[in-house]
Order: C-alpha cells, then structure tokens, then sequence
C-alpha cells in the first residue's frame, strides 16, 4: 500500500513538474522568434505528463479499493499527494532558468538535425550529459523583485490559481466521493469532469487567450520581452498557489461531486 502511494506521488510530481516547464519552451521560442518550432516541442513534455497519468490513475483507483477494507485516512492519502503536485511545480519554478536556457538549445539543435529522432540520437551522449551542468542558471532574489503583480491583469493571475486548484484535485475528488456515496459510488468515481469541465471553461475563455494576445505582441514588437517574462512567472506561481489551494477544496469538492450525483 504505501509502495503504492509513493509510486502515485512520484507520478503526481512528474505531471506539475513537467506541464509546468512548457513555459519555458514557449518563453524560449519567443526569445528565438521560433515559437511554432516551441509549441511543437512542448507535445513531448505533454507525452511525459500524459505517460505518467497513466500509471497514476489505475494505481490512485487501486488505493480507494483497498481503503475499503484497511482502516487507513484516505484523505490524508490524498493530501500526501496534492502536496506532491506543490513540490513538483516549486522545482519547476526553480529550474526555469535553466529550463529556458537548455530550451534554446533544444530548439536550435532541432532546426539543424531536421526531426526529434535525429534529435535525441545527437543530444544523448555522456560528453553532452556532463556539459549540462555548465548550462544550470539559479534563480536570482533580482527575478523575484520583477514579478510584481503591477502592469499584468490581475483576475488573469487569480483565475490560474482557481484553474489549477480545480484541475488538480478533479480525479481526487471524483475518487473520493465515492467512498462517500452509498449508492452511486461507480457514477461519483466517473464524475471528475463535473469538475474539470469549470476548469476547462475557464482556462479556454478566460486565460488562454490573453496569453497568446500578449505573445503575439511580443513577436510584433509592439511589447518588451520582459513583460512576457513577468507573466510566465507569475503563471507559475498561481499554479503553484492553486495547488495548495487544492489541498483546501479536496473535501469540499468531494461531497459537492456526491451530492451532483444524486440528482443526475
């Protein structure tokens, strides 16, 4: 059981980890004037997060069984492991420099080897994984003072914070509900999207297009590339606050599933 729960935290740690990163892909492509080259690259960090969802979420149903029949605190459970998703994106946060810098490279590399196979074949080598090193940047306090809410809307930066709290404890929530419900545990189980479709509303409406606006400035000129840094980080940070905020609405969301299910 506990070997079960730490394989889910990795998974969890994994997916914030590396959805978090994109950013630095696509802050890499706008810096290079190659921001098609960035978006496609960022479908393999996309394939990373994905790959581990699938071994999370059988493994997490795995846990809710046998909940059932131990006597164990499946919310502390679950809260182990929304803090797992905190951790994932505060390295994510600390990594950036060196995220976006590597990404550069990535992206240049690319444009020579023509094709990510290719790709893979000419970065993998023990001469290049030992030259990493010299390509970490650590974040600096002078970045923190540059992330002032000032100059970037507001709802944007709380929206994200609602966005990620509600994606993040979505399957959670649904897992959790059933063991609450008598008798619609399997229709509870099957009810994340009752949460995650608010999410998807507002990440598509709301949010979404504002960032590509501000980038397509950007790429115009027509804004500082700093203004495009400001947002990227303060993006982060509202993931990582909405995942704590997900600690916080875990139960709540929970009954709030139970009791949705009673009238569908």
């Amino acid at each position: 059981m506990l070997q079960q729960i730490l394989i889910v935290c990795i998974c969890t740690f994994i997916i914030h980890f590396s959805e978090t990163l994109t950013y630095s892909l696509r802050l890499a492509g706008v810096r290079l004037g190659k921001l098609a080259v960035a978006i496609s690259l960022t479908g393999i960090i996309v394939l990373i997060s994905r790959t581990a969802n699938m071994l999370q979420a059988p493994l997490t149903g795995k846990i809710v069984d046998v909940s059932k029949h131990l006597p164990s605190d499946l919310v502390m459970q679950f809260r182990m492991v929304l803090a797992y998703a905190s951790f994932g994106t505060l390295a994510a946060i600390i990594l950036f420099p060196s995220a976006v810098f590597l990404s550069k490279r990535i992206i240049t590399n690319l444009e020579l080897t023509g094709s990510i196979p290719q790709l893979f074949i000419s970065s993998v080598s023990i001469r290049k994984v030992k030259n990493a090193r010299f390509h970490l940047r650590v974040p600096r306090m002078e970045m923190l003072s540059r992330l002032r809410i000032g100059g970037i809307p507001k709802r944007l930066f709380l929206l994200n914070i609602l966005v990620t709290a509600i994606y993040t404890v979505g399957v959670l929530a649904a897992l959790l509900a059933a063991t609450y419900s008598i008798g619609s545990s399997i229709a509870a189980s099957q009810s994340s999207g009752l949460i995650n479709g608010m999410a998807t509303i507002l990440l598509t409406i709301l949010i979404d297009p504002q960032i590509g606006l501000l980038t397509d400035k950007v790429l115009k000129g027509e804004k500082e590339i700093a203004a495009l840094n400001k947002v990227f980080g303060l993006l982060m940070i509202s993931r990582l606050l909405g995942t704590i905020l997900a600690q916080f609405i875990l139960v709540p969301s929970a009954h709030w599933i139970n009791w949705m299910v009673q009238y569908i």
